[in-house]
């Protein structure tokens, strides 16, 4: 998960729940997508973009 949208190579925007941290912290899924891509051997599929991630 990030909270970097220009990371992803596709990206679908979609309000998704929540996600919580190991300090029971949470944020906001607001979608999820590819990063890296195929070609390359790099992707990176089903990454959540999350508003307020510590990563």
């Amino acid at each position: 998960m990030t909270e970097d949208p220009s990371k992803f190579s596709s990206l679908k925007l979609k309000n998704e729940g929540f996600v919580t941290y190991g300090d029971n912290n949470k944020g906001r899924i607001l979608g999820h997508g590819n990063i890296g891509n195929s070609s390359s051997l790099t992707l990176i599929e089903n990454v959540f973009l999350v508003e307020g991630s510590e990563t």
